[in-house]
């Protein structure tokens, strides 16, 4: 990894890119201390200091901005969402899902202004429900320097425009710079609190007490855990399952091609991260809504509290085993799901199939054609079967895990996501710089 980075800044074009990628990086955490307006960020942070439960987990991804009620305070959430209802609509939309799959580059800039129009929607509601979620809860502490209908307004337009020009810098890292924009933004929101988990662990074996023997041995046993558990990511992200492709021979003038042996690399987790992202979205926003629009509904009962309770089990314990046991069966079929539909929305069998067959290629054993076509699908329902269970588990895990007393949260979802956009990223460089290397090598 560092002699690919090494090897990047050796690249004009490559440096160029990461330099660029980091620019938009910086841009993006210092958007996360710009406070909205009308906002008295000391009182705010005297009140919301010790962010758990829903909050916690919006503030690790947001990278801080959530508590500090910056200006990136919805982070990227608004356009994962629409990202999830928009493919879930291509789904049942035939006009949609024929857009999707025939309609080329036009197609694909349709159906991104369409996720950008209803992201919008969605920041619009989200900072609306924010805003009444502050007012309710901390307008007696003064947290609103001047309440009333034009700071609302002004506070609602600051966080829309906040996440419309963070959807900005996530394309622009994605067409300009190095890595998938919107994952990109999320990782860096994550690591943003590596810094305090040191702090925390530290802490915990230097208590005021003096030197804690419990204390060493439990954050020995986080650090390995979290070791073990980042090179079981990077094997499953690693591996892959090479089906071999053979092309016949054939003379085209004077010449004869073909006769070559190569393979199809088929990775065991293809769909990388963006299962978790989604899945964790889809379960966090109902929690998140019905909460902005009525604090106090943790302390209630009735439907909309019972919805509350199931969804905020993700990101806490304290809603009861009950919760969080269902909670971790539907998190854990929405991975599964989430794995298949993103594996098969970015490998086409049949398609694959149909290349093959016109190029004159054969998987040795199998004829051309359907059967090749259902020799893939049987291949890929496998693989994505394993690589779905595995990130299920380990993203389900810590959540059981909570009820032992020790909060292993970030050592799961956070890890999957932070390990699989690294090496997404990495990946990415490494085939800039083939590309770099061969464009050298015809001129």
């Amino acid at each position: 990894m560092f002699q690919t980075l090494k090897n990047a800044f050796k690249t004009p074009d490559v440096r160029k890119r990461l330099l660029y990628t980091l620019l938009l990086i910086v841009l993006f955490r210092l958007g996360c201390y710009i406070s909205v307006p009308g906002v008295d960020t000391l009182a705010l942070s005297n009140l919301t200091s010790e962010a758990t439960g829903l909050s916690g987990l919006i503030d690790l991804i947001s990278g801080g901005a959530f508590s500090r009620f910056s200006i990136f305070a919805m982070s990227i959430s608004p356009y994962i969402t629409a990202s999830i209802v928009i493919q879930l609509l291509g789904m049942v939309i035939p006009s949609l899902e024929k857009l999707m799959k025939e309609g080329g580059e036009e197609g694909k800039a349709k159906i991104n202004r369409y996720t950008k129009m209803l992201t919008l929607v969605l920041a619009l509601i989200e900072s609306i429900g924010i805003y009444m979620s502050y007012s309710s809860t901390y307008s007696a502490y003064g947290v609103f320097i001047n309440p009333g209908f034009a700071t609302g307004a002004l506070i609602v337009l600051s966080l829309v425009a906040g996440t419309a020009l963070l959807m900005w810098l996530g394309e622009q890292i994605t067409n300009r710079g190095i890595g998938n924009g919107i994952s990109i933004i999320i990782f860096i929101g994550i690591i943003s609190s590596l810094p305090s988990a040191v702090t925390t662990i530290y802490n915990l074996i230097f208590t005021s007490a003096g030197f804690s023997t419990t204390g060493l041995l439990i954050s020995l046993g986080l650090i390995i855990g979290a070791i073990i558990l980042v090179a079981a990511v990077v094997f499953v992200q690693q591996a892959e399952r090479r089906v071999p492709v053979q092309y016949a021979k054939k003379v085209v003038g004077r010449k004869m091609y073909g006769g070559q042996n190569t393979h199809i690399p088929l990775k065991l987790a293809m769909a990388g991260v963006m299962p978790i992202i989604f899945a964790s979205s889809f379960m966090t926003f109902p929690a998140m809504i019905i909460q902005m629009f009525n604090p106090s509904i943790a302390s209630q009962t009735g439907f909309w509290a019972t919805i509350y309770k199931f969804s905020l089990a993700t990101s806490t314990s304290q809603v009861g085993i009950g919760y969080t046991i269902t909670n971790a069966i539907v998190y854990l079929l929405l991975i599964l799901g989430f794995t298949y539909f993103y594996t098969y929305a970015t490998f086409n069998p049949a398609e694959v199939s149909s290349n093959i067959k016109k190029n004159g290629g054969f998987i040795p054993g199998i004829r051309a054609g359907k059967p090749t076509t259902e020799y893939l699908s049987g291949i890929i329902s496998k693989l994505t079967l394993f690589g779905g269970a595995f990130l299920s588990i380990i993203a389900v895990l810590p959540m059981l895990m909570r009820f032992t007393g020790l909060n292993v949260a970030f050592g799961g979802t956070s890890i999957l996501i932070v390990v699989g956009v690294a090496l997404e990223t990495i990946q990415q460089l490494e085939s800039r710089l083939v590309m770099r290397h061969y464009k050298g090598f015809l001129e």
